[in-house]
């Protein structure tokens, strides 16, 4: 039987200049071979680097790629895999607060979001809307989006605007 493989990007949008090098190891070691990225600061975080990686690998790649940076509790990434023959695309977030969040994602990179995950909230909502909308809050990941949000846009370029500072 052939492998199918799939592509995918790893955001790795803070990492300490310590860590660097171990997160380049763990990189080669799920995808094979000798793995260089070119690191940048992070100007969302001093003493912090980012880095961008498109990979190519067998389906699967990206749930190996995620367990693999997922024990180093000063690092912030996204993986994405892109869907392929018998398999449906995926996203997985990480940040030092709140750890791993995966989901399933379709062509366009939209989260799915399962029909008994939508029961779930219903049913522990029963009576209280404010409960649904935080279930189906956790089901899209978006307290791992807000968090990640001011690295993400760091790394595009833009400029950091802080929505909040510790006094």
């Amino acid at each position: 039987m052939d492998t199918i493989t799939t592509r995918g990007v790893v955001h790795i949008l803070s990492a300490p200049t310590a860590l660097c090098p171990h997160v380049e190891w763990a990189l080669s070691s799920v995808l094979g071979g000798h793995t260089e990225v070119e690191w940048q600061a992070q100007p969302a975080a001093p003493e912090q680097h980012r880095t961008e990686l498109h990979w190519r690998a067998p389906q699967g790649a990206g749930a190996s790629l995620a367990s693999a940076l997922r024990g180093w509790p000063h690092l912030r990434f996204e993986i994405t895999e892109e869907p392929s023959a018998g398999a449906d695309g995926s996203r997985w977030s990480h940040t030092p607060d709140l750890g791993i969040f995966h989901a399933a994602t379709d062509v366009s990179g939209n989260i799915m979001v399962s029909e008994d995950r939508i029961r779930f909230a219903y049913e522990q909502g029963a009576g209280d809307p404010t409960v649904v909308f935080h279930e189906l809050s956790l089901a899209l990941g978006e307290a791992w989006d807000e968090e990640l949000e001011p690295f993400r846009l760091a790394a595009a370029g833009a400029p950091v605007r802080w929505l909040h500072r510790a006094g």
